[in-house]
């Protein structure tokens, strides 16, 4: 009977390590944020302006993103804050989602923009070949987990 609380307690202990690990690990390795400064200069220049909010269905207490995204047609600049997680990448897509669910369906056809290593705003480089113009709407998605973690509609 000891032998097996030690392995329940140790085992549950195991998987709470674990889950931090994977929590705090992304924030511990994180690159410096791009100061306030240069993200309000990147901004100004932009053709395109949308919030992001908590407030969408996708989002929770451990994805979400908030403040601003502007867009230039070679520059995506965030001023705000993104739960810290590994692995998220900004999309581009044709219609507004804000689950999951919504966005696995379309996105074989969402523009992959670049991969987000900070949390506390990023500027992200369009990739040649990637008209903002012709999307509505940009998505930060967990790619390890499947996680919708926010989406603006700009247009």
């Amino acid at each position: 009977m000891r032998f097996l609380v030690f392995l329940v307690t140790h085992g549950i202990a195991g998987a709470i390590g674990f889950a931090l690990g994977i929590y705090l690990l992304p924030i511990l390795t994180a690159p410096e944020s791009p100061d306030a400064a240069m993200l309000e200069e990147q901004a100004a220049a932009a053709e395109y302006n949308a919030t992001l909010t908590r407030e969408l269905r996708g989002s929770d207490f451990l994805h979400w993103g908030e403040g601003t995204i502007s867009l230039t047609s070679d520059m995506i600049v965030h001023e705000g804050a993104l739960s810290p997680g590994p692995d998220y990448k900004v999309y581009l897509t044709s219609e507004f989602v804000e689950h999951e669910d919504e966005f696995n369906p379309i996105k074989a056809s969402a523009a992959l923009v670049g991969d987000v290593k900070t949390f506390q705003g990023f500027l992200l480089d369009v990739p040649e070949g990637v008209d903002v113009s012709a999307y509505t709407t940009v998505v930060v998605w967990c790619e390890s987990f499947g996680e919708f973690i926010t989406a603006a509609q700009y247009r």
